[in-house]
């Protein structure tokens, strides 16, 4: 266990490489008054400071002759933004570029982050 002194130093320390932001968008369900469902979509975070993490895993196939390589990313940001599973994440590289993800699970949080495995949204990839 970190004691606090050394969790501010820590976090600082991992939020000084963080070079770029997001928006979190949820769509909770909703009922109306006439007792229909809609989904809303609304933004729970705005431009936070993230970093993105990109891994690359490769994996045998059954066969043996193919490898199947599957790219993974993650998303650090501050531990006390909260991220549902099945959040859509709007990232904003350095450059500008606007990359539209999903969270793919629950946060492992920690005390000077938390990390979020993404998959590109299909509907805006």
């Amino acid at each position: 266990m970190l004691s606090p002194n050394q969790v501010v130093a820590v976090r600082k320390a991992i939020e000084m490489t963080y070079d770029c932001t997001c928006n979190v968008i949820q769509t909770p369900k909703i009922k109306k008054e006439n007792k229909s469902t809609v989904f809303v979509e609304s933004k729970v975070a705005e431009n936070k400071k993230c970093k993105l993490s990109f891994e690359t895993v490769t994996k045998d196939s059954q066969d043996d002759v193919k490898a199947n390589v599957i790219q993974i990313t993650k998303l650090f940001i501050a531990p006390e933004i909260t991220i549902l599973p099945g959040s859509k994440i709007e990232v904003t590289d350095v450059m500008g570029k606007v990359t539209i993800y999903k969270s793919s699970g629950q946060p492992a949080i920690y005390q000077t982050h938390q990390e979020i495995v993404l998959e590109l949204d299909e509907r805006y990839a």
